[in-house]
């Protein structure tokens, strides 16, 4: 077992690895892939545009117990 490194099909450059996940059995299962390629240069470049950060979902309000 080595360390693997993902690159960017385009440019050839380091990219980040991220982690997704699929459902298999009846339970979830990480999968690590490639991430999005920050180098501007690049043809496959993953601009500003194209980030946006998951937001969690809101917590329920607390209910009041009478």
């Amino acid at each position: 077992m080595g360390t693997d490194e993902h690159v960017c099909p385009a440019c050839g450059q380091p990219v980040a690895t991220v982690v997704q996940r699929y459902k298999t059995l009846g339970a979830w299962v990480p999968r690590w892939v490639a991430g999005p390629c920050w180098n501007p240069k690049c043809e496959a470049y993953a601009g500003e545009a194209e980030y946006v950060p998951r937001e969690r979902p809101e917590e329920p309000a607390p209910t009041e117990k009478s």
